[in-house]
């Protein structure tokens, strides 16, 4: 019982820091988009994460770890992956950064309904009530002043978007070892990311490219670290403290640009949360749904 609350604490604690540093990477985003293209950031967010993982390729093998029989799939989780990509940092740099964070946490809400279609996995009571809760606080966010906001509808896109990545990676989990999904979505994500460089390339300053390698480096940072809380501890425990980034963006957006989030967020984003630990919520002992199982940030 000691050993299993250690190890709830132990993750815990490197989920808050990864959803820290998840944060610190969108208002890197933020500042960064202001003065250059967006689709330069997603090209180096995509290309330092490959230059962290290519010491893991050559240790396992080197251009073998690519080899597959499911490159379809892999593509398929590429492109939706970088697509949701795209839409984040569209909404990061049109939106309060709260905002932005808080309509990439809608992923739970469309996991269960791609989970249903695509894999054949049942749904809970609680996960079906959770859509239209979550939905409700959706509409709040994006209708912060009774307007619609065509950023926010980008946003929640990427919300979809990811929730599709993460059913495709469970797709993928029981055909390929993780490493492999994971290189072979930074290797595509880099190449296919570098394409729109030839039309939007701007060279940065000293500060411009401190920024572009920091989201390299911190995004990577966070994804390992959300990784290994995820291995010390259940994912229906720890889920709830996912949305701490939207606490953290909040932080961030009233330090750096003065932004007050307003209160139909506030509701919005209470109704997003729980929706979205209604989502992975299973009595103690029951097993999370194959699509949410062990799924960490990122698209």
């Amino acid at each position: 019982m000691r050993r299993a609350r250690t190890d709830l604490l132990r993750g815990a604690l490197f989920l808050l820091l990864g959803e820290l540093l998840f944060a610190t990477m969108g208002a890197m985003v933020k500042t960064v988009t202001q003065a250059l293209p967006m689709e330069m950031a997603v090209f180096f967010r995509s290309a330092f994460g490959l230059l962290v993982l290519l010491p893991l390729i050559h240790r396992h093998g080197g251009l073998a770890l690519y080899r597959t029989g499911h490159f379809p799939l892999h593509a398929l989780r590429a492109v939706v992956g970088l697509s949701a990509m795209y839409c984040f940092f569209y909404t990061l740099g049109r939106l309060p950064l709260a905002d932005g964070v808080l309509l990439k946490m809608t992923a739970p809400l469309f996991i269960p309904l791609i989970a249903w279609a695509w894999l054949g996995e049942g749904a809970t009571r609680l996960a079906l009530l959770a859509v239209p809760v979550g939905f409700v606080g959706v509409i709040l966010v994006l209708q912060p002043h009774g307007e619609l906001q065509a950023a926010a509808l980008v946003g929640l896109l990427g919300g979809a978007l990811v929730a599709l990545a993460k059913v495709s990676v469970r797709r993928l989990t029981g055909r390929e070892p993780v490493l492999r999904i994971v290189v072979w979505f930074t290797t595509l994500s880099t190449a296919l990311s570098a394409l729109p460089l030839l039309w939007h390339w701007r060279t940065p300053d000293a500060v411009q490219w401190t920024l572009l390698l920091g989201l390299g480096v911190v995004g990577s940072a966070a994804q390992l670290l959300m990784t290994r809380g995820y291995a010390c501890a259940p994912a229906g425990q720890l889920s709830p403290l996912t949305y701490s980034s939207v606490l953290f963006g909040a932080g961030y957006g009233y330090l750096l640009w003065g932004e007050v989030p307003h209160g139909r967020f506030v509701l919005g984003a209470l109704l997003i949360a729980l929706a979205g630990m209604l989502a992975v919520y299973r009595p103690r002992g029951a097993p999370l749904p194959l699509a949410v199982e062990g799924t960490t940030r990122g698209p």
